[in-house]
């Protein structure tokens, strides 16, 4: 990997941590335990439209630990991996179907896909189905907030092609 693309991917990584740790630290807006807009999304969503799959997903892995190791626990790095890995899936096979055009319609489908993993990764941690009655808060949840990231990585996109 050249010096040049490991340091925006260094720089990527650096600016969604600060992303995540800044939302960390300001109060949920939503009424729902656990929800929030997952605003270092945008930096993922960019990278997975801009880069090679395993670079994304050293993008995400970097923020995951390094956020869990600042921010939150073991447990916390267990659900967020699950989610990550799920929508990381879904989101990079999308990106070969689906156009820049529509990048906030991938952002919706990964944001789901989080959900889903962090449900079953939950399922599994807690021994108990019952969290499955969660799952549908979240799904809504998780397409607004993926449609807002979504939306937000689509214009960084439109301007930082203008300036290329």
């Amino acid at each position: 990997m050249k010096v040049n693309r490991l340091s925006e991917l260094a720089f990527l990584s650096a600016l969604s941590l600060i992303i995540f740790i800044i939302e960390i630290n300001i109060p949920n807006p939503f009424p729902v335990p656990g929800v929030k807009l997952g605003l270092a999304n945008i930096i993922t969503v960019y990278a997975v439209f801009r880069y090679r799959p395993y670079e994304t997903v050293l993008v995400v892995a970097v923020r995951l630990i390094l956020g869990s190791m600042l921010c939150s626990s073991f447990s916390a790095l267990i659900f967020s991996a699950a989610g990550a890995l799920c929508c990381l899936t879904g989101m990079i096979l999308l990106s070969g179907i689906i156009s820049e055009d529509n990048i906030w319609l991938c952002s919706i489908i990964g944001a789901a896909l989080h959900n889903i993993g962090q449900t079953a990764a939950a399922i599994l941690v807690m021994n108990s189905i019952a969290v499955v009655w969660y799952l549908p808060f979240l799904l809504i949840a998780g397409t607004l907030a993926g449609m807002f990231t979504g939306l937000c990585a689509q214009f960084l996109m439109k301007r930082l092609h203008k300036r290329i």
